[in-house]
């Protein structure tokens, strides 16, 4: 199965923050995507990485994602319905935050076959070290 770990970061929230996704589709090759935005927020960027890695895929796929945002694991599997069924509010009936990246990774995910994993971050995984470099990367380099 392909491997996907996604990582976002930011400096200040909000502030410069960047996303970065390895996609392992053999143990011979890594495909390495990173981007990012001036005025952003860390939660943004976390969404922006696992949306950039869907768009990866152009066809249906089958693989899973490596997350250390729990914010993002637990949006996608369990809140995003809820979330839908109340009109983007939240149990408090407030407005969902980063409604329009929630739904454009909602639109996307469906033509793929996606298991969503969490793993904790800075704790020597080498591929969620890489996707936070990634991310890291950007920042530095516009800064």
């Amino acid at each position: 199965m392909i491997s996907v770990y996604t990582d976002g970061a930011c400096s200040g929230n909000p502030g410069i923050g960047g996303w970065g996704v390895v996609i392992i589709a053999n143990p011979d090759k890594q495909i390495l995507l990173n981007g990012g935005e001036t005025n952003t927020t860390n939660n943004r960027m976390e969404l922006t990485a696992a949306i950039n890695a869907v768009l990866y895929f152009k066809e249906k796929s089958k693989f899973e994602i490596f997350t250390d945002s729990k914010y993002l694991k637990d949006g996608i599997e369990s809140w995003i319905n809820k979330w839908k069924q109340n009109g983007w509010k939240t149990a408090n009936k407030k407005p969902v935050k980063n409604r329009d990246l929630w739904e454009k990774l909602d639109e996307k995910i469906i033509y793929h076959e996606i298991k969503w994993n969490w793993v904790k971050g800075h704790a020597n995984n080498e591929f969620n070290e890489k996707a936070d470099f990634l991310a890291r990367k950007y920042i530095e380099e516009n800064n």
